[in-house]
């Protein structure tokens, strides 16, 4: 069920949009030495915000949940985030207008969290 999600969610929701924003902010992230960690995580995010179906995104439970995590989040908003989470935020608007495109909807709901603050997160399979 999640390859057909994925699928449509490609096609129709979103998906390869918001990948391809998250591969252009990682790549200008990357471009500085100094951006290197946040590029990572855009990277890891382009991967999710392409086939999001079957994932989900849980606490890692390390230092990135305290304040240098708090530190990380604050500068990835600044930087590219806040770009990121308007767009989500506008998909996932125009996908809840319809019944069919509600689960796309959500899928950018769980984007938006998670693109507010994607450090101090893992990205699994659901099991």
């Amino acid at each position: 069920m999640s390859l057909l999600g994925n699928l449509l969610w490609i096609v129709v929701g979103g998906g390869l949009i918001i990948c391809v924003q998250y591969l252009l902010v990682g790549l200008g992230l990357c471009l500085t030495v100094v951006g290197i960690p946040w590029g990572v995580q855009a990277f890891k995010l382009a991967v999710l915000g392409l086939l999001p179906f079957g994932k989900e995104a849980a606490p890692t439970g390390d230092l990135a949940q305290g304040g240098l995590g708090l530190v990380l989040n604050i500068i990835w908003l600044i930087v590219g985030g806040l770009g990121i989470v308007l767009t989500h935020l506008l998909f996932a608007g125009l996908c809840a207008i319809t019944v069919i495109g509600i689960p796309f909807a959500v899928q950018h709901w769980k984007l938006t969290k998670l693109a507010l603050t994607p450090f101090g997160r893992d990205i699994r399979d659901i099991r």
